[in-house]
């Protein structure tokens, strides 16, 4: 390839990553059509993230207090009914300790994240998950 058709193709390829998007980025109307249902934006869309933290035991216990099968089943009871569009569950670890313990207590944790509507009765869904 010749140098006179490099440099113009560099240049060409350098101007398209900086090319702005033709869509505004804020916008003061919610409902403009690159917001609906536009869950990259939950701010804009009066939408929450909630994160619920579960323990199922010490991260060393051998048997933990929360099988499988148990986390599955309250997924499917508790959590899918009231969030049947969906949610994302993930498994994490976490420690605290107590000022009176040398060593931190070690747990093996689960996490659910929720997007959901900013309403009353989505956050009593968020509440009844939590006690149950």
């Amino acid at each position: 390839m010749s140098a006179r058709l490099l440099l113009p193709g560099l240049l060409l390829l350098l101007a398209g990553c900086t090319a702005s998007s033709a869509l505004p980025i804020h916008t003061t109307n919610p409902a403009s059509p690159p917001l609906i249902g536009d869950s990259s934006r939950p701010a804009q869309a009066q939408w929450l993230r909630t994160e619920l933290y579960f323990s199922v035991g010490a991260l060393d216990d051998p048997q933990p207090q929360v099988n499988t099968a148990r986390w599955r089943e309250f997924l499917d009871k508790e959590v899918t009914p009231r969030f049947p569009d969906g949610f994302t569950a993930f498994d994490a670890y976490g420690q605290w300790r107590d000022k009176s313990a040398v060593q931190p207590e070690r747990l093996s944790t689960k996490v659910i994240v929720i997007l959901h509507e900013n309403t009353a009765r989505r956050s009593a869904d968020i509440e009844a998950i939590r006690l149950a």
